[in-house]
């Protein structure tokens, strides 16, 4: 198992996109202890780099990518195109963050709406599931009409972080956020 992050402190949310090193450090450690704690520290090669940087660190195809990237559309984009494209046929793709962060949504939108090679298999409150697989005619009209159910909830989470970013915090909870969470989520 190949992890990529590249622990910077930044890309936290949208009020924390600029790296901090402590937070990053934290974060390392935080991640590594984890691994240890759970006895799969030998088995997971961490890469400490960000996404598009690690395409060359790590060769061959994947079977299941999980992609926990960067908010913004641009970086999101690139994590899914470029490393969806390692994914064997049959293989799955989790995004995470689908149908809550508005980059993220905007690129799986775009590339994966009415794609031929993803069929959506479903989410799980925002952690969207994709497997590849060729679809033509018929099933991708399906398959955009299987994603489009989402968005309503897409919608909701928009609301609730306009609501909070405006300290409208009762909105929020008006609109499904619960008493136990905090920005952004």
């Amino acid at each position: 198992m190949v992890a990529i992050d590249p622990h910077g402190g930044g890309d936290r949310g949208p009020q924390q996109i600029s790296p901090d090193a402590a937070l990053g450090e934290a974060d390392h450690e935080a991640f590594h202890a984890n691994l240890l704690r759970a006895g799969v520290d030998d088995g997971v090669r961490h890469v400490r780099r960000m996404s598009q940087e690690a395409l060359g660190e790590v060769e061959g195809e994947v079977s299941l990518l999980y992609v926990d990237g960067a908010h913004r559309y641009g970086p999101a984009r690139a994590d899914l195109e470029r490393w969806g494209e390692r994914v064997v046929p049959g293989g799955t793709m989790l995004v995470h963050d689908a149908y809550n962060a508005v980059g993220v949504m905007v690129a799986q939108l775009r590339l994966m709406f009415l794609s031929p090679t993803w069929r959506y298999v479903g989410r799980s409150r925002s952690l969207a599931e994709y497997r590849r697989e060729q679809l033509t005619g018929a099933a991708r009209l399906r398959n955009a009409a299987a994603q489009l159910r989402g968005i309503p909830w897409f919608v909701r989470n928009c609301l609730i972080k306009l609501a909070m970013v405006a300290r409208m915090r009762p909105v929020a909870r008006r609109l499904g956020l619960p008493d136990a969470d905090d920005w952004p989520y």
